[in-house]
């Protein structure tokens, strides 16, 4: 039976028209705007950012290298240019609560005025303040104070001691305060002298002396209050004077930001505490301070530190709303941190250690994050999501999340945050948090969803040659010429694997330009041609492809067993498909199959050892369907067959052999011989029918390549199913190779179809009474199959009348077949 006509060779690629593109190189074409091919995503994405409601935070899934990133970048950079400033944030001083610092908003630019004008107030009260206590008019009103109370206090003790007098007693200073002495005849009386004085006499003393005590004691708080008034008359002193000194500076800046209340708030805090802390200014605490020099000097300037404001974050210089891309998404680099310093072998803070966050510098904006790296950070993920659901940014030890222990810190009021997030990642990610965390849906309610493919127009191959033209004048690449470009448009489409689409893996695109590109400086030229983009693919390839050659040498040198001439029975090539990650290439494999007289059925090898998949065991178990559907209804099914892929010592998975496993299990059974020539690719189910498989050109070239290492008879090719000719990007070489007759291409709708390019004999067809032609497949297939049924039973018979013989009944081994009685009357097990 004469083959039927291979594939034409017009539709083994895609060829770009190159009379469709209308200019010479790439250098007369503008840059792409906008991006290529993701129509849904970027609608999704422009909706996301135009919906200023909670909840309405962004993720946009697909593939490493469809542009996903690069577009976010350039359409949420335009927009935030677009919309206001935001607003700058401060934190001040609490004077009230001095670990409570407050936090302040204020118009982009304002904050680094206040900032500047703070620091310039501190600077002039260090002169101002010195240089009004250094006048002679404070020293004047101070010392009539202090005289006025000097006086008063002589006062109070003259009349003491004139009291004392008329009372016969003496007033002696002592450590512990006065002490009274009896007087007679205005001398001091001894202590010898005193025990030698009538009862009388010295029971007088003591009265006299108790009423001098009583009036000492109302006389030191005469002088006590005396004391407290001229002190704080000083300090009133010290007020004016201060005030005089400060009051006019604050001010001036309450002028400058009278229109912004909590500033005002501010300054008057910030007056009070400086008139009560004048001596800071003055220096003059620092001669009472106890510990060395540069201890009394640190801690100056540190109380100086509470009217510094800092400037958490200054949107002066922003151009429009912030728009923050935060790659390294840590717990503190999203919310901030509160910073400490060794001092003296003591961890200390203040205000101007509160560092912002990138939800900090995001304000009021958008923030771009790669899901996976967010994940990847303890704590990072649960941070974004309190602040989104809060609206609020409040600084925490990372620890005190953990239950660790809390240590004494500042507690920074929390900064209310309206920010616009992007997520970036896998479609995994995605699916994993919309089912695992709760909360997601709410937060992140767009999806932005970006193809790995898009039609291959002529619009869209338009927009590819702009895109082309866009990535040269951006990375300086030569010019790419019209062939060049539609090389790069084919190459596109071999990515995609198929002819009528385009692959949006923008990256993939991109190094090759780039590859192109330097083949072509190498070569001397001043623009890109279509050889220069197919070395640069060839090189790509062969960098990666090692191991491929490792296995192609193998076969050429006979370790790797494979027939590409020549007719065997049950025996067929399968092609499979090996990932390396950054490359993937087709592996022929030789699939054997044995089949006999028995009940297991069709047995998996790899299965049973083991090193089959999930999937490739449900392609095994479809031939097992396959064959009652076929012919179960004619004969029973008694038979023991067993499939496996030779010389293969890893799993195996995937049902894209299993039309293969089908074919040499048919060709066992019917005991026609296959063509080795011919290798086979495509699923199979229950009716017979071919299923389309992926890799399709991997899987051909594989085989073409092995092909040409033993020589090309002309009579080789490959089996495709029907349906994967749209797939069909295959290399120059091998097009060529069909176009001379040497290789061939066949595409097959069932199993029918490939069983007579395979064996050459046709499969058959039910006549009307519904019996196969003698002469066809399944023909023999069915008469195989019914004199494994005539034996099985005359061995049954046999066995019966064994058994009759010595009274034992008959039995079967595994697989369904008559057993040798061995005198044993107990029943054996495997």
């Amino acid at each position: 039976m004469a083959r039927s006509a291979g594939i034409p060779v017009a539709q083994l690629r895609a060829t770009c028209d190159l009379s469709s593109l209308n200019f010479d190189t790439t250098k007369e074409l503008p840059p792409l705007q906008g991006i290529l091919g993701q129509e849904r995503g970027a609608r999704a994405l422009e909706f996301g950012l135009q919906v200023n409601k909670q909840g309405y935070n962004i993720f946009m899934t697909g593939i490493t290298g469809t542009g996903k990133l690069s577009y976010a970048q350039e359409v949420v950079r335009e927009l935030a240019r677009q919309q206001p400033q935001a607003s700058d944030w401060c934190y001040i001083y609490n004077f009230r609560k001095p670990n409570e610092p407050k936090a302040m908003s204020l118009p982009a630019g304002w904050g680094k005025r206040l900032r500047q004008d703070m620091q310039e107030l501190v600077e002039e009260l260090k002169v101002e303040i010195p240089r009004a206590f250094a006048g002679d008019d404070y020293e004047n009103q101070k010392n009539l104070i202090v005289k006025e109370f000097q006086e008063r206090n002589s006062a109070y003790f003259e009349d003491i001691n004139q009291f004392a007098a008329q009372k016969d007693i003496q007033l002696k200073r002592t450590s512990t305060g006065f002490a009274t002495i009896p007087l007679r005849e205005g001398k001091p009386i001894s202590q010898e002298d005193y025990e030698e004085l009538g009862q009388e006499e010295r029971e007088r003393y003591e009265q006299h002396a108790s009423e001098v005590q009583f009036k000492v004691a109302e006389v030191l708080r005469r002088v006590q209050n005396a004391e407290k008034e001229a002190r704080e008359k000083i300090k009133q002193l010290e007020s004016q004077i201060g005030l005089f000194a400060v009051g006019h500076l604050i001010d001036s800046l309450r002028e400058t930001y009278q229109e912004f209340p909590q500033v005002i708030s501010y300054l008057n805090a910030t007056q009070e505490d400086i008139l009560a802390n004048l001596d800071a200014f003055r220096g003059e605490d620092e001669g009472q301070q106890q510990g060395f020099p540069w201890m009394q000097r640190m801690a100056r300037l540190s109380s100086m530190q509470r009217y510094e404001v800092n400037l958490l974050i200054d949107n002066s210089e922003t151009d429009g709303a912030p728009f923050v891309i935060e790659n390294n998404p840590t717990y503190y680099n999203l919310s901030g941190r509160i910073e400490h310093e060794n001092q003296w072998g003591f961890l200390t803070t203040d205000l101007t250690m509160i560092k912002p966050g990138a939800l900090h510098r995001a304000n009021g904006g958008y923030i771009l994050l790669q899901v996976r790296d967010i994940l990847a950070n303890p704590a990072a993920w649960d941070a974004l999501k309190r602040v989104l659901k809060t609206g609020e940014l409040r600084l925490e030890n990372m620890g005190e999340q953990y239950g660790l222990i809390p240590v004494a810190t500042l507690r920074p009021e929390p900064i209310p945050v309206k920010v616009k997030v992007i997520l970036i990642g896998n479609p995994l990610f995605y699916y994993l948090l919309n089912r695992m965390d709760e909360d997601f849906r709410k937060l992140f309610k767009v999806r932005a969803d970006f193809d790995v493919e898009m039609e291959r127009s002529p619009a869209n191959i338009l927009k590819m040659a702009h895109f082309i033209s866009g990535q040269c004048q951006r990375e300086d690449l030569l010019p790419f010429d019209r062939s060049a470009v539609g090389e790069v448009v084919d190459y596109s489409s071999w990515l995609a694997g198929d002819q009528q689409k385009l692959s949006t893996r923008f990256n993939d695109i991109v190094e090759v330009l780039f590859e192109a590109d330097a083949w072509a400086r190498l070569d001397g030229r001043e623009n890109v041609t279509a050889d220069h983009v197919r070395q640069a693919i060839v090189e790509k390839h062969h960098r990666s492809n090692l191991y491929e050659e490792k296995l192609a040498e193998m076969f050429a040198r006979g370790h790797l067993l494979l027939d590409t001439s020549g007719r065997v029975t049950g025996q067929v090539n399968g092609l499979t498909v090996l990932d390396m990650g950054d490359y993937m290439f087709g592996h022929p494999t030789r699939i054997t199959a044995a089949a006999g007289i028995g009940q297991r059925g069709v047995v998996n090898i790899e299965r049973e050892t083991r090193l089959s998949g999930a999937i490739h065991s449900k392609g095994v178990l479809i031939l097992s369907g396959y064959l009652t559907g076929k012919y179960g209804p004619e004969v029973p099914l008694n038979l023991s067959a067993s499939l496996c892929f030779e010389q293969t010592y890893g799993g195996v998975d995937g049902d894209s052999a299993s039309s293969a496993e089908l074919y040499a299990l048919l060709s066992a059974l019917a005991g026609v011989p296959i063509d080795q020539g011919l290798a086979v690719t495509g699923s199979v189910n229950q009716k017979g029918e071919i299923q389309p498989v992926g890799g399709i050109n991997q899987k051909i070239e594989g085989f073409y390549r092995w092909c040409s290492l033993k020589g090309l008879t002309g009579e080789q090719g490959v089996i495709i199913p029907r349906q994967n000719v749209a797939n069909l990007m295959l290399d120059h070489e091998v097009v060529e190779a069909v176009s001379h007759g040497k290789f061939h291409i066949y595409g097959v709708d069932t199993v029918d179809e490939g069983l007579e390019l395979l064996t050459g004999l046709p499969a058959g067809q039910k006549d009307a009474e519904g019996r196969y032609p003698a002469d066809s497949l399944h023909a023999r297939v069915l008469a195989r199959l019914a004199e494994f049924n005539r034996r099985l039973a005359q061995m049954r018979a046999r066995e019966e009348n064994q058994g009759g013989e010595d009274g034992s009944a008959p039995r079967a081994d595994g697989d369904g077949s008559p057993s040798q009685d061995d005198g044993n009357d107990q029943d054996r097990s495997e």
